[in-house]
């Protein structure tokens, strides 16, 4: 099958071609009929499975036909750097059709956003926070938008935005195409495409990811051993090539970078609180090598497409089994083969069961001597409490409450010795 098949104006077949692409994926072999003929569209898909094209190519089809100037389609998207990759997909593939887009997100001045709106766009590509400034302070109309897109609805629940969803929603006509798309489809997603979506066409697409590329390992830890158990692998189990470490918290993220950097490594931090300045070096650095390790959060690190990742870590596993899966298919991309390690605790046994059997199979645990598991459930609150006169010289502010309890680690470590079968596999 190929791109022919949709009979595509021509300058969007040159573009299709300039961007490499040959086949459509699955996804948008089924979404982009169901979106040409105008259907409302419900899409489960994970990044990796061509979905953006799988939109955005129906959508720059049926805007060539239609009047310019105005805003006539919305997609909203979770992060900065999700916003900032679709809009590039519509530029490439949208070259050479006159149509106008802007990405729409905070941390950066809202003046040229808004100078871009005067002159005329016709794609908007938002996150939820910034565009609502907009729409509050009567920068920007939608009452022309004809297709509204919802990208990675999941973590747009995740991240609280579903009110501010609604309040958009209200600032939208009636009658449109809508589109969502989610990784997983939670009680919380079905009721927002029950609101949203007329009569939709669902589609499920699972992502195909050659796990037999990846060797996988899990390592019993407790939660205070982490970041010292961490050193050791990095450190004795060293891989050639990048490594991508994921923490459930920005906090987490940001600490356990400086404790990399203490320990020189050449790593760095993706999270929310950066500027968009601070996030592009980043990630930037850490796709040409300026630094092979990059430790960031799901949300942080949705949408961020970095290939030739040699290894991932779990510093903390996710919430659900299919995050687990779609953060390991970071490495083991282009036939090439990577590891990821995971870090358990004594509070991770059901998340490790739900892992398993999703993929069928049991995963090697990996015991190193000096660190093993705690046979408890742990208070790291307690374990990482220091004194107040400490405490009040080295947070930040807006630090001092701390939800997710990563404080400062004790400074006592333990002495590792050598590892036990380490990576079975590779």
């Amino acid at each position: 099958m190929s791109f022919k098949q949709f009979e595509f104006k021509s300058q969007i077949t040159t573009n299709i071609n300039s961007c490499g692409y040959e086949h459509p994926t699955p996804i948008q072999e089924q979404a982009i009929p169901r979106i040409l003929a105008g259907k409302d569209l419900l899409g489960l898909a994970q990044t990796g499975t061509g979905k953006t094209a799988a939109f955005a190519l129906p959508i720059i089809e049926e805007l060539t036909n239609s009047p310019r100037g105005k805003v006539r389609v919305l997609v909203v998207a979770p992060t900065r750097e999700l916003a900032e990759q679709i809009n590039e997909s519509f530029r490439e593939l949208a070259e050479g059709t006159g149509l106008r887009t802007v990405a729409v997100y905070g941390g950066v001045g809202k003046k040229p956003q808004l100078d871009a709106f005067k002159r005329g766009v016709d794609i908007v590509i938002a996150c939820p926070g910034r565009l609502l400034d907009h729409l509050n302070n009567h920068g920007l109309k939608l009452d022309k938008v004809t297709t509204l897109v919802l990208d990675e609805a999941d973590q747009m629940f995740d991240m609280g935005f579903f009110p501010d969803i609604r309040r958009i929603l209200k600032h939208l006509p009636q009658k449109r195409q809508t589109l969502l798309f989610s990784a997983t489809m939670p009680a919380d997603i079905k009721k927002l495409a029950d609101e949203t979506l007329t009569n939709p066409e669902e589609i499920r697409i699972k992502l195909e990811q050659p796990l037999d590329l990846i060797s996988q390992a899990l390592y019993p830890v407790s939660k205070r051993q982490k970041s010292a158990l961490l050193l050791h692998i990095l450190k004795h189990n060293p891989v050639d090539g990048s490594t991508l470490i994921f923490t459930r918290t920005k906090y987490g993220a940001k600490n356990l970078a400086k404790k990399l950097l203490k320990a020189k490594f050449s790593a760095t931090a993706l999270q929310g609180n950066m500027s968009q300045n601070q996030r592009k070096k980043a990630l930037n650095g850490f796709r040409d090598g300026t630094f092979s390790i990059l430790v960031a959060t799901d949300i942080a690190a949705r949408g961020i497409d970095v290939s030739l990742v040699a290894q991932v870590v779990n510093f903390d596993l996710p919430s659900t089994a299919e995050a687990y899966t779609h953060r390991i298919g970071r490495t083991g991309r282009a036939r090439r083969s990577g590891r990821a390690v995971s870090f358990i605790c004594f509070d991770d046994k059901a998340m490790v069961k739900a892992i398993e059997k999703l993929q069928g199979r049991s995963i090697e645990k990996v015991t190193v001597d000096g660190f093993a598991m705690a046979t408890k459930t742990e208070a790291p609150q307690k374990q990482q409490r220091r004194p107040a006169s400490k405490r009040s010289k080295t947070h930040q502010p807006g630090q001092q409450k701390n939800r997710s309890g990563n404080k400062s680690k004790a400074k006592r470590k333990p002495t590792p010795g050598k590892s036990r079968n380490v990576f079975g596999v590779g």
